[in-house]
């Protein structure tokens, strides 16, 4: 059964090292079988949050915004790559997310996160968990966390050295989770309404 999945990417920066990581889990997501579209939150460049989505009259919402929108109702589940910025999570990543709500609601998020450092991005990826789940996502208890980024993936996104290899080794349990709750929330989605 193929999966719609989205990888949410928001690092703003000029020498962007996550995108290694964004490219990883999309290859990686693609060669299970599944459709998956990255959405880099530089490219699709909305502003700062003055109102969101469901603020604007139909037909009234910027269209970036508009076709984002569809894209997240039509998704069947979402991970979430982000760095780690002075113990916190990524602006970039956080604005785009904060302009929906209800578009996220009944679908899982999985978080993969990164930094320079050893930590990989612990507490970013924490700091996720509580405000995905406060959108209405399901958070799957498998993550990855990558750091040093620089030395564990390639300009192109594939593993190198030892902590490239401990990172093969990860992602299959983290996609498969991923995978395991997209199927439960199509079939409970398509088998009745959400409660409100």
């Amino acid at each position: 059964m193929s999966f719609r999945i989205l990888v949410f990417y928001g690092s703003y920066r000029a020498d962007r090292m996550g995108i290694r990581l964004a490219q990883f889990v999309v290859d990686g997501i693609s060669a299970k079988g599944q459709d998956v579209e990255l959405i880099d939150a530089k490219a699709v460049g909305l502003p700062m949050l003055d109102r969101m989505y469901k603020e604007y009259k139909p037909g009234e919402a910027p269209p970036a915004m508009a076709e984002l929108a569809a894209k997240i109702r039509a998704a069947d589940g979402f991970v979430f790559v982000t760095g780690e910025y002075n113990w916190g999570m990524q602006p970039g990543l956080k604005n785009l997310t904060d302009h929906f709500l209800e578009e996220w609601f009944w679908r899982p998020a999985a978080i993969a996160s990164y930094s320079a450092g050893r930590l990989s991005g612990a507490r970013a990826a924490t700091a996720w968990h509580g405000t995905l789940s406060e959108m209405g996502m399901v958070v799957v208890s498998s993550t990855l966390a990558v750091g040093p980024i620089g030395q564990s993936l390639s300009a192109d996104g594939k593993p190198v050295g030892d902590a490239g290899k401990a990172l093969e080794r990860a992602f299959p349990r983290f996609a498969d989770d991923l995978l395991w709750w997209a199927e439960a929330g199509k079939e409970q989605r398509a088998r009745k309404a959400p409660p409100y």
